[in-house]
């Protein structure tokens, strides 16, 4: 039994060891990236990305609650383009509103994430020929609390898992 407590013990040690190093050396910027070629040209892509409404046609997170509510605001594929959401624990509560367009290029959107948490991202959807076809780049920026530094590789992978199920979602529909 002994040795079963020293060994958690020491389990522990290293864990708190880590988050206090992460919460000291992790930077609180994080930008999360992801790609796909998709096999249409940039103006059926764009058919795909230019608005909120056909932005969730394809958006990971619509999924997660089949309860969501959802609700659009302003005029489809124009700055202010937006809408507000409020579902289970999954994907909480917020906001995200088109900031930028550049037609067949890029969409540009602001978040405000209201629960779990009070936070803001930024992101946008870059489109770029790629010989016959188009090659889609999603981004998004945002900071975290001190606090939540230890769980930024955590945070990073599900991110990135949830970019590429969408960008896989938004190839399909493209190339149909």
């Amino acid at each position: 039994m002994k040795k079963f407590l020293k060994i958690v013990g020491v389990i522990l040690g290293i864990f708190v060891v880590y988050c206090l190093i992460a919460m000291l050396v992790v930077d609180s910027k994080c930008h999360n990236e992801q790609s796909i070629v998709i096999n249409a040209s940039k103006e059926k892509v764009w058919q795909n990305v230019n608005s909120m409404k056909t932005f969730n046609t394809w958006n990971p997170w619509m999924k997660m609650d089949p309860n969501l509510t959802v609700t659009y605001k302003g005029t489809a594929g124009e700055v202010g383009d937006g809408y507000t959401w409020k579902g289970n624990d999954d994907v909480g509560e917020g906001e995200q509103e088109i900031t930028a367009i550049v037609t067949n290029e890029k969409v540009a959107t602001k978040m405000h994430f209201i629960k779990p948490m009070d936070d803001t991202a930024t992101s946008d959807l870059l489109l770029a020929t790629e010989g016959s076809a188009t090659k889609v780049t999603w981004t998004i920026d945002y900071e975290i609390e001190t606090l939540f530094k230890p769980m930024k590789p955590m945070m990073n992978y599900q991110m990135n898992k949830s970019f590429s199920e969408g960008l896989e979602k938004l190839k399909e529909l493209s190339e149909k």
